[in-house]
């Protein structure tokens, strides 16, 4: 028999493949339980609601997403080619075969107006990637307000990806990042 870690941990694998893969709603705990080999009576032990293994499930994917973008931007030398990684990495994220978009949106669409918390989670992840993106304005030396700009690309660009099924929207918000990069760069200069 598994450890609670370890059930826990098979559990979360395959509710979050499932989950991505097929929508939170359509997905019930006889599905997960089946795709990870854990008793449903074990798997209500470990996470008694849909609710609280959603809500795992995406603080999981939090973390690790992330920390896998962090990982490739730190790869990068240059402040402004840091900012630009961020792009390169999505494009990279979106040619993935299951690419679906972020779970983080698509939890919001199905779920955000009925559970609070899985509302909070969006919210949340939204946030720290935001800040993230204004960690890295702030160390190139750039206006803070392009940071919402650089995030309204990436979140389009996310979205645009899954609908049109092509990694080509990352690309594209990318040159439009370079282009603000330039515009702010001289609007400093200006003194504007």
């Amino acid at each position: 028999m598994l450890d609670q870690e370890a059930a826990q941990e098979q559990v979360l694998t395959a509710a979050e493949r499932l989950f991505y893969a097929e929508g939170v709603q359509a997905v019930g705990m006889d599905k997960v339980r089946s795709a990870s080999g854990v008793s449903l009576k074990r798997l209500y032990q470990l996470f008694p609601s849909k609710e609280v293994l959603v809500l795992a499930f995406l603080r999981r994917r939090d973390t690790r997403w992330r920390e896998a973008l962090a990982n490739y931007v730190d790869g990068h030398a240059l402040p402004d080619e840091r900012i630009l990684a961020v792009f390169t990495w999505l494009h990279e994220w979106f040619s993935e075969a299951d690419y679906r978009g972020c779970a983080f949106i698509n939890s919001f669409g199905e779920l955000g107006g009925v559970s609070p918390d899985v509302a909070e989670q969006a919210r949340h992840h939204k946030k720290a990637f935001r800040d993230y993106l204004a960690g890295l304005v702030a160390a190139a030396g750039r206006p803070a307000e392009l940071a919402d700009h650089l995030t309204l690309l990436a979140e389009g660009a996310m979205t645009t990806a899954a609908i049109a099924g092509t990694p080509e929207p990352a690309r594209q918000a990318q040159d439009a990042a370079r282009r603000l990069m330039d515009t702010f760069g001289k609007a400093v200069q200006s003194g504007k």
